[in-house]
């Protein structure tokens, strides 16, 4: 894969559920549970089910209002973060001090 590639997968690993998968896994490759291998394959899966997965089945919109502190684009992938964000959907609102939005271009994932 290109280097693009793999940084557009990557990004739902620094997500809570993909540290804490990334955590256990090491864990289990650390104690002799696991191989190193099937613990790749397990992430590389992680990755495309989480793609799939958001692509697919989530079908709400949000609406994000607040003020841009950082903006970056690098290897087709944009980051901001944002202070006093305000999230927003049909049901509820919240508030959030600071946040960090990563995004690509989803075409990426299909080459």
């Amino acid at each position: 894969r290109r280097q693009a590639d793999m940084a557009t997968f990557e990004l739902y690993r620094r997500s809570t559920i993909g540290m804490c998968l990334t955590e256990t896994l090491d864990e289990m490759v650390s104690s002799g549970t696991l191989s190193p291998e099937l613990a790749i394959q397990v992430l590389v899966q992680f990755d495309k089910s989480m793609t799939e997965a958001l692509e697919n089945q989530v079908k709400s919109k949000v609406t994000v209002k607040g003020h841009l502190h950082t903006y970056r684009f690098c290897d087709n992938v944009w980051t901001f973060i944002l202070t006093d964000a305000q999230f927003k959907n049909e049901e509820t609102t919240e508030q959030v001090g600071k946040v960090k939005i990563v995004a690509c271009d989803s075409k990426l994932l299909s080459q």
